[in-house]
This record gives C-alpha cells, sequence and structure tokens, in this order.
C-alpha cells in the first residue's frame, strides 16, 4: 500500500537552479533545502516548458507542452478545455488548494460559452485553474481581493491604502524620503515591512493553517513563493545577508555582441537588459536575490518542522522547483525569457514518503526531467489513471523507486511566444510571428526561431553558451539533425483531448455491430 497520501508541490518564482547550497553555490546557504534534498531526489536537469511564468506555470500544472495548452504568455488565459490537476484529483476526494501565484488567467470567453454563473463556486474554480483559493496572491502588483494579504498588512499596523507599495517594496531613503523597490538601485536597502510580516512569512504560515485545518483528510497544496522574483526588496536581516564578494560570476562576454542573432539583439534593448548591462547592477542585486532565497529556505524549514510535528512529513509527496531561472546580467540579459540555460534550468527536487523510494534518498539523478512530468509523477504516487491519452509528461516514480525504465528522454524542449514583448516592435513583426521552440540534447541546443536564422550552441565545448554556431555553415549538418528532432516532436504533441485510447480500442472495427457496412460487394 502506498504512504502518499498528500502532496505538498513548493514553487518559488525565478529560482536559478545554481542558487541552492545543494547545487554547489559556494556562499548561498540553504540548509532546509539541502535536507529535502538528502531525504529524496534532486535533478540537476529539469528545464521547464517556458521561460516565462504563464506558460511555465500552465505546463507544470497540465502536464502537457505549451503547444498543446495555448496558454502562450502571461496575458493569455488558459482554456477552460484543459485539465489541470485539480480535474484529476477533485474526483478523488482530494481537495486541491493554492497558497500563493498562480498567473492562471481566467477564459472569460470560456465561462460565458458554457453559461457558468460568475458567482458560483464552480466559477471560482475554474477561474482558478481548478484550484481552491485558499489565498491566492500574484505578487508584483497590490493584492486584489482574493488574497487577504493587503488587509493582513492594516492589520499589523501598515496603514496604507497600497501597503504592498508602500512597505512591501518600498525601503527609506537616506534623506527619510520613500525609495521604491521598483528603482533596482535600491534594491540593498531593507524594505520597510518587518520580516515576519513578509509576502514569504505570510504565505507560509497560510500553508501551516491549511495543514492543520485538513487532519487527516487528503489534500494537495500548491504552496508557491512570488520570491526571489523582482521587485528585488528583501527585509532586514536578509537585505544585506550576503555582499558582491558572494555572487557568482558574470557568464558574458563582449564577443557575444559580434554577429547575436536578431532576437537577441532585440532583447538586450529592454530596459531590463540595459540596466543589467550596467558595471555595477549584479553587486546591488544579486546580494538582495540571494536573500531572498535564504528566507525562503528558513520559512521552509519551519514548515518542513511543522509536518513533522503534525505527523504529515511520512504520508506527504513533496515537490521543489521554480518556474524559471533569472538572467541578472548573464549574456547580457535581464529577465528570464531566451534559452540559456540560467533561465531554463531550474532546482527540482522530489521527496517520496514510500519505502519503495528507501534506495534512492540522498541522490542525484542526472537524467532529463521537465516541468511537464509533475502531474504524471503525482498521479502515480496517489495511485490514480495516468490519463496517458492528455498529459505529455513522464511519471518520476520509477527513478525514485528503482523500476524499470527501458527508455528515458534524451532531450528537451521549450518554448516561446514573444509577441507581446518590445522585441517584436523592435523587429516590426506581427502578433503571429514570434514562435521559437528549443530542443536540447547532451551535446547540443538547437533553437528554431520563425522566420530567422536558427542559434546552434556545442556544450560539450562551449557549456557558457557563448558561441552561437547557428549561422556557420561547417555546423549544418548538426542543426539539420536537431530540426529533424524537433519535426519529430511536434508531431508527437497530444490532440485527441476527449476520449482515452480504451474509448478508441473498444470502438475500433465495430460498424458492423451498429448495422454498417462499408463497401460490401
Amino acid at each position: 500500500m502506498a504512504k502518499v497520501k498528500n502532496v505538498l508541490f513548493i514553487m518559488c518564482d525565478q529560482l536559478r537552479a545554481d542558487h541552492l547550497s545543494c547545487a554547489g553555490h559556494p556562499h548561498l546557504k540553504t540548509p532546509a533545502i539541502d535536507g529535502l534534498a538528502k531525504q529524496g531526489v534532486m535533478f540537476p536537469r529539469a528545464y521547464v516548458q517556458s521561460g516565462v511564468c504563464g506558460p511555465s506555470r500552465m505546463s507544470y500544472y497540465t502536464g502537457r507542452y505549451m503547444t498543446s495548452h495555448g496558454a502562450t504568455w502571461n496575458r493569455v488565459p488558459l482554456s477552460l478545455r484543459e485539465k489541470t490537476i485539480g480535474d484529476y484529483l477533485q474526483p478523488a476526494g482530494i481537495r486541491v488548494a493554492l497558497a500563493g501565484k498562480t498567473h492562471v488567467l481566467p477564459d472569460l470567453d470560456g465561462l460565458q460559452r458554457y453559461g457558468i454563473e460568475g458567482g458560483s463556486a464552480v466559477a471560482a474554480l475554474m477561474r482558478a485553474g481548478r484550484f481552491e483559493e485558499i489565498d491566492r496572491y500574484d505578487g508584483h502588483s497590490p493584492p486584489g481581493d482574493e488574497s487577504g494579504y493587503a488587509a493582513y498588512l492594516r492589520s499589523q499596523g501598515y496603514n496604507s491604502d497600497d501597503p504592498w507599495t508602500d512597505y512591501v517594496i518600498a525601503a527609506t531613503g537616506p534623506d527619510g524620503e520613500k525609495a521604491s523597490g521598483w528603482h533596482m538601485r535600491n534594491a540593498g536597502l531593507p524594505a520597510r515591512v518587518a520580516e515576519e510580516h513578509s509576502e514569504t512569512a505570510y504565505m507560509t504560515r497560510e500553508a501551516m493553517r491549511f495543514v492543520d485545518d485538513m487532519g487527516d483528510k487528503p489534500w494537495f497544496l500548491h504552496l508557491s513563493y512570488v520570491k526571489p522574483h523582482w521587485p528585488y526588496m528583501a527585509p532586514a536581516p536578509y537585505h544585506d545577508m550576503y555582499g558582491a564578494k558572494d555572487c557568482l560570476p558574470l557568464n558574458r562576454d563582449k564577443s557575444e555582441l559580434e554577429g547575436q542573432h536578431p532576437v537577441l539583439a532585440a532583447y538586450r534593448q529592454h530596459e531590463e537588459s540595459v540596466s543589467f548591462s550596467r558595471p555595477d547592477a549584479r553587486a546591488t542585486v544579486m546580494p538582495t536575490y540571494m536573500g531572498l532565497i535564504r528566507q525562503i529556505d528558513d520559512w521552509l524549514g519551519r514548515l518542513l518542522d511543522h509536518l513533522r510535528k503534525a505527523g504529515r512529513f511520512d504520508d506527504t509527496l513533496i515537490v521543489f522547483t521554480a518556474d524559471h531561472g533569472d538572467f541578472l546580467g548573464d549574456h547580457w540579459l535581464g529577465e528570464k525569457e531566451m534559452f540559456y540555460e540560467e533561465a531554463l534550468r531550474v532546482p527540482f527536487i522530489v521527496y517520496d514518503p514510500d519505502p519503495a523510494a528507501d534506495s534512492s534518498r540522498g541522490t542525484v539523478d542526472d537524467r532529463f526531467v521537465e516541468a511537464v512530468d509533475v502531474v504524471p509523477t503525482v498521479l502515480a504516487a496517489l495511485g490514480l489513471p495516468a490519463h496517458e491519452h492528455l498529459v505529455e509528461g513522464r511519471s518520476l516514480l520509477p527513478l525514485l523507486r528503482g523500476g524499470k525504465t527501458e527508455s528515458w528522454r534524451d532531450a528537451v524542449f521549450s518554448e516561446l511566444d514573444y509577441s507581446f514583448r518590445e522585441a517584436r516592435l523592435i523587429l516590426k513583426r506581427g502578433p503571429r510571428d514570434c514562435r521559437a521552440i528549443m530542443v536540447r540534447t547532451d551535446r547540443w541546443k538547437y533553437v528554431w526561431w520563425q522566420d530567422f536564422r536558427p542559434m546552434l550552441f556545442d556544450l560539450a565545448n562551449d557549456p557558457q553558451e557563448r558561441r552561437d554556431l547557428g549561422a556557420d555553415e561547417s555546423w549544418a549538418q548538426i542543426r539539420r539533425e536537431m530540426e529533424g528532432r524537433l519535426d519529430a516532436w511536434l508531431k508527437a504533441r497530444k490532440t485527441r483531448v476527449t476520449v482515452d485510447d480504451a474509448y478508441v480500442e473498444a470502438r475500433t472495427a465495430t460498424h458492423k455491430k451498429h448495422g454498417i457496412f462499408f463497401g460490401v460487394w
């Protein structure tokens, strides 16, 4: 009998894979996350399906690639026809809840088309991607009615119509003025909010309260932190816990600016890229970024201890990951979105309480993992149907429990729709002309760009991805081979979404039973 009864799905926003001590960071200490890795399995080659919050998260929630689910950017709703983890778990009597960020946008057209009332319980679930919102807080803007955070802040004495802007992402300048976290030059200052009242602290306590309220009833909780995403501002003491000497060295070279890809050149004109190209930007921002990570680790330690005291650590599957990384000046870029490792490779740790996973505890598995693997892993751990006609990821349970894996993936894929970004205007592209798809194998990373030349990196000889071979004729055969891999992947997307394979099998070549005859002589 499986030991897994509950699932805790933890996601950080914009957390790089190389910013954990268990991943080898020489200065940033993350003892709680390291401890989870020692009790589970760490996958250092885990990749997201898009370097953008919205589409990446929709792949995590559906188990489907961006091309399949269609929510291609932050402002694109997930269609009501797409099933999420809530659709699979709720019929099994498992409460599916959210504390934090999702980036799910309601499919208002779908709700209207199906006549789903805006104020009904069903409508609330459909609007939220089938999560029950115990507290939804997407961050990076003042919390709305879906979150109690603003009211909580006011109850703690932060008297303001917008306490998030005035306190959470604001500091006090040298002359007593309010210094906004929207300006990265202020990143080293302490936020005006006390640490115990910060976003990370608040949402962790919400998660603890949920665990207590559930008791012995089964649950799936998505704890989704808004940090260490910008605005880069941390409360004391985390604002100055690290300094410039603690930062990883910049991964960029002036040679990258020679003969650069047109889309990449456009992105390097974005304000965030220009700002991060300043010589002082990295040293100003990254220490705060590291402090925000350390704060998350401290609160995760409290949460894991809470699970143990509540008797839930031994029956809860825990997945720890991020929706994407952060360039922080690497490759002359800010933000994420492009296909470099800094943006697409994410932390990924799975703790499986089942005794069958004892042999893998504390190990590092170098096989490729993707965001789409979360849904099938959860379904398998809970003993629920796999829904293989829809779900495009693979269950990680065989890797955790020493099962047979006769063949595992030898490539990962990621996509981008940059139609909403300034780069489109710089390049004078139409909204339907901004697609890109990446395939990465052990040695090669190939990026197909709509109407532009491809990009190609030899990861064996250029692990820092500084030399783009996409225009070099001596590598034309490799590019053809990689585009063949991409074509095969595109042709394999699952489009028959309303019936499963069993339905097809039961109705194959049965026409005569129904009195239908084709071409009988």
